[in-house]
């Protein structure tokens, strides 16, 4: 019996417009930052004909990259509401491609913007076996209290009674043709930030996203019993905005580029992977061939890490030991440099930076289940 499985952060599935920029500049688009606008009543309707405007491109390639990644089970992060969810899973990716996933499932967690996590299924797999939901938790009003998690570092930035997760972990118990599986979607804490005291963003934000992991990794162990998850079938997918190496790339367009591939020294998802807790699948792929978003801030601060993550337990890894993710990239800008050998046919209308599907790739991956 096999099972497809996806994780993608289709960035900003959203129903209500942000007029926060003109106010904070720091929140403003970069095109509206080309005009001066004068009335906030002006800045309010230029902002939503540009989204407007650049929505339905962006809609599709995003649905096109969900097709291609052809799961049964999709594990989103940034989306606004299951209003939302709702009119793109009708309007993108049922009428443009032709297929849908009937359930859906949603619960508010705790971003200030409102962007959560999501679970799209089908009601079989690819094969036929029923997709049953037995039951769906939302752990976003866990504390650092709660699970006794504060320490000094978390001090610096954050207070004991604060929620631990920034959007949510949710839990999903579920049956594949009555074989029992447990998912747990999740988007951890941002790197992006000032400095703390001279430290850099990731390193000062690292703290939150290690509780983070540690909180999920508690969850599983309360689940299945500490000592005793090794022999489960869970998965834990998301983006967690973190990596454990990254590939450096260095150079210009003029006269090319060249790639490094580099170990982090300390990441916040060593909590996972130190002592086999669960393993990350894309490490069977080749190091060059691992990531998911490409980042840039000028040729100086440029590499290609993986964010988006398909951990699966040890029992999982084992019944699946030849298998490897696939990535879909098709639906990068043209700003993203590939490595030699990586690169694919974009999708239509895929711009430089924007329209394009994500800044992020899909992670997909067809599992045995036993």
């Amino acid at each position: 019996m096999s099972l497809r499985i996806a994780t993608f952060n289709v960035e900003n599935l959203m129903t209500r417009f942000d007029f926060t920029g003109f106010r904070n500049q720091l929140r403003q688009d970069r095109v509206i930052k080309l005009f001066e606008i004068q009335s906030e009543g002006l800045y309010q309707q230029l902002e939503q004909a540009r989204v407007v405007a650049s929505t339905d491109d962006t809609r599709q390639m995003t649905a096109l990259a969900i097709a291609d990644a052809d799961a049964d089970i999709l594990c989103l992060q940034e989306i606004d509401s299951m209003e939302a969810l709702q009119a793109f899973e009708y309007g993108y990716l049922f009428r443009m491609v032709g297929t849908g996933y009937r359930q859906k499932y949603l619960v508010k967690g705790n971003d200030s913007r409102g962007i959560d996590v999501a679970v799209l299924m089908r009601e079989e797999t690819h094969d036929g076996q029923k997709i049953e939901l037995k039951e769906i938790k939302s752990h976003a009003m866990l504390t650092y209290r709660d699970l006794d998690l504060f320490n000094d570092q978390l001090a610096l930035i954050n207070r004991i009674d604060d929620k631990i997760f920034k959007r949510d972990c949710l839990e999903l118990d579920l049956a594949i043709g009555g074989v029992p599986l447990t998912i747990y979607v999740v988007h951890f804490k941002s790197m992006d930030g000032p400095r703390t005291n001279g430290v850099p963003s990731r390193q000062a934000t690292m703290p939150v996203r290690r509780a983070e992991a540690l909180a999920v990794r508690r969850i599983v162990e309360s689940r299945f019993g500490t000592g005793h998850t090794a022999g489960k079938n869970f998965v834990i997918c998301g983006d967690m905005n973190d990596y454990q190496e990254r590939v450096n790339v260095i150079g210009v367009r003029r006269s090319g580029y060249r790639f490094e591939y580099t170990d982090e020294s300390e990441s916040a998802l060593d909590v996972f992977s130190h002592d086999g807790f669960a393993e990350n699948v894309a490490r069977r792929r080749d190091p060059l061939d691992r990531w998911t978003l490409y980042h840039a801030r000028g040729p100086e601060e440029q590499w290609l890490c993986q964010l988006d993550y398909l951990w699966l337990s040890p029992a999982l890894a084992k019944a699946n030991i030849g298998r490897v993710p696939e990535i879909i990239r098709n639906g990068q800008p043209f700003r993203t440099i590939f490595p030699p050998g990586q690169e694919v046919q974009r999708y239509p209308r895929t711009g430089w930076d924007r329209p394009k599907a994500s800044d992020h790739c899909p992670v997909v991956m067809t599992l045995d289940l036993t």
